[in-house]
């Protein structure tokens, strides 16, 4: 089990993320949960669209966590984020996910996201922002790139 002392906290609205750093063993020991995402991504016309459904693999329910999406592209200016959902930066938007239980999913979470250009193609990355101060031994299936082609098809992950 991986073990750290939590280095700070950033609160915005009622997203919360947590940046856990090495600190002595025994420190601090949370629960453990792996968190998922699964879901599909289109591109048309400078509109990207992301839904996905976060999954909670256990062995520990979450009363919540964060789920990152970064783009290869610029958001447009005025964005209408989805409940739950904050713009963090030019090419990124961060959502809570609701409560996560053990071996069961999360709430759907829905994006609809205006891009600066029309760009033939943009590269989502889906990562964990905070995962409700849990450890997660298996990263590899929350952290997701996937490219969008400009051609309304839906990819999925």
């Amino acid at each position: 089990m991986r073990r750290g002392a939590v280095r700070g906290v950033v609160v915005a609205g009622s997203l919360v993320a947590v940046l856990a750093g090495a600190g002595p063993a025994g420190a601090w020991a949370g629960p453990e949960a792996d968190v998922a995402y699964h879901g599909r991504v289109s591109l048309v016309k400078g509109r990207l669209t992301v839904w996905m459904v976060p999954r909670n693999e256990g062995p520990s329910a979450l009363a919540n966590a964060t789920v990152r999406v970064r783009l290869s592209a610029d958001l447009a200016d005025v964005q209408e984020p989805a409940g739950g959902c904050v713009r963090a930066g030019v090419r990124e938007v961060v959502c809570e996910t609701g409560p996560l239980p053990e071996h069961g999913p999360g709430r759907h979470i829905g994006l609809v996201l205006g891009l600066r250009e029309k760009p033939a193609e943009v590269a989502v990355r889906i990562d964990t922002g905070w995962n409700g101060g849990a450890t997660d031994r298996n990263r590899a299936n929350n952290e997701l790139v996937v490219l969008a082609l400009d051609t309304g098809d839906a990819y999925a992950f």
